[in-house]
């Protein structure tokens, strides 16, 4: 919580997974899979960079938080960099954190004390019980399926243009 004016103003922080949110998934062409030779080349998730530039000012914070290995993670680190994300964004590479296993995210998210978190994983939404805030972003049918008993913790979504005003408003 933050003072302004003797009143307590709660503060307002984003998580975003990287994977599937921000990294398009990974296909079988090995020219834009992100596990293949060419990584740099997997697209961004269409209209990801630009939402995030464009929600910055509605959040004091925004923070990725990705699970996956140590060569993941540096592949990972080269795509932002390769692709400006700092720049495009304005989220330094501070507030990108990486974690081993899918329940490492709420530990994560609780000491960041993030109010808001977008993963395409609604296994991984089930476990951020402290964050009062959860989206899910183009999830695979098998994962709802798996996970379906979570689907009224979360807000289901299919782009960022939809995403962002449920943001800009929670």
């Amino acid at each position: 919580m933050a003072r302004a004016y003797g009143m307590i103003v709660a503060m307002r922080r984003l998580g975003v997974d990287i994977g599937g949110v921000l990294i398009e998934p990974a296909d079988d062409d090995a020219d834009t899979s992100f596990f293949g030779a060419h990584y740099l080349r997997t697209p961004v998730v269409d209209g990801a960079f630009d939402a995030l530039a464009a929600l910055g000012p509605a959040f004091d914070e925004v923070h990725l938080v990705s699970k996956c290995g140590e060569s993941t993670e540096r592949r990972t680190l080269q795509w932002l960099a390769h692709h400006d994300f700092t720049a495009h964004t304005g989220i330094p590479v501070e507030r990108m954190h990486f974690c081993r296993t899918r329940p490492d995210k709420a530990p994560i998210a609780r000491r960041l004390g993030l109010t808001h978190f977008v993963d395409d994983k609604l296994e991984v939404l089930g476990y951020l019980d402290s964050v009062p805030h959860r989206f899910l972003f183009r999830p695979r049918p098998a994962q709802v399926a798996a996970y379906a008993a979570l689907l009224p913790l979360v807000h289901r979504v299919q782009s960022w243009p939809e995403l962002v005003p449920l943001l800009r408003a929670d």
